[in-house]
């Protein structure tokens, strides 16, 4: 098989694989499946070129036909390579554990998250049951601005990382936004309370590249913080240690590899 020289794609070539990602990333948890002038609104293409993208990207197995008539829904091939993507973030396997032991200790909804190419995004949720209301978040949400997981990604993101979530907010958001930046980065955890009154609480996780993932409390009644942020900077500082310990697979496998 040829190499493939990078120097070799055309401007087409590029245009159409910066197309491809453009429409997969309009999918969210809340947005399903989208018809193809849904997709040309959202991304300037007209409606024939929208259709004729989805349309390669069923054959390719990119994306799916959706549920309802004229929709077409994430493919086949993209639940394979999510599920790989997560499974090679070890944080996500190891924190099943402390998030069952968080939510339980605080009754409150657990959740982690890595990031993402646009921010943080929600990998796994573990959520309290034992009140009325639930408080919970979709796994795969891509988190705003306005999230306190958000905060910390930027307080150990570089500059240019915030001048780009930053840019396009109005100035005032601006400002909202790299003071609650500064404030997380100065405590250690963020804390955001939400319209509706529900509220989330993030503390950072490490490995040994830097900051990994967040975990976070969710709630939708704000009594003393104390005792649950206490066990939520516990729980970030328990996954933490374990992020930076050898991964015991790993090191078998190698060892077994040496005396091979």
């Amino acid at each position: 098989m040829p190499n493939f020289d990078a120097g070799d794609a055309s401007n087409s070539d590029i245009q159409a694989v910066a197309r491809v990602g453009q429409i997969c990333a309009l999918f969210r948890p809340r947005v399903l499946e989208l018809t193809a002038a849904e997709v040309a609104e959202r991304t300037g293409l007209n409606r024939t070129t929208a259709y004729r993208y989805c349309a390669s990207m069923v054959a390719a197995g990119i994306l799916e036909r959706g549920s309802r008539r004229g929709t077409f829904a994430l493919g086949r091939l993209m639940v394979e390579l999510g599920t790989l993507a997560l499974g090679r973030l070890r944080v996500v396997d190891v924190a099943g554990p402390h998030l069952r032991k968080l939510s339980a200790a605080a009754r409150m909804t657990a959740v982690l998250s890595v990031r993402g190419v646009e921010g943080p995004v929600v990998a796994a949720v573990e959520e309290d049951t034992s009140r009325v209301v639930v408080v919970t978040v979709p796994v795969g949400t891509k988190l705003d601005a306005t999230a306190a997981q958000t905060h910390l990604f930027l307080a150990y993101a570089d500059a240019a990382t915030m001048e780009a979530v930053a840019a396009a907010l109005p100035t005032a958001e601006r400002a909202r936004l790299e003071a609650d930046v500064s404030v997380a980065r100065r405590q250690g955890f963020s804390m955001v309370r939400h319209s509706g009154g529900s509220f989330g609480v993030a503390a950072p996780v490490f490995d040994d590249s830097g900051m990994c993932a967040t975990v976070a409390l969710l709630s939708g009644d704000l009594a003393d913080m104390s005792p649950a942020l206490e066990q939520l900077l516990a729980t970030a500082n328990a996954l933490s240690d374990e992020m930076k310990a050898p991964d015991e697979g790993s090191t078998l496998a190698d060892a077994q590899g040496a005396e091979l």
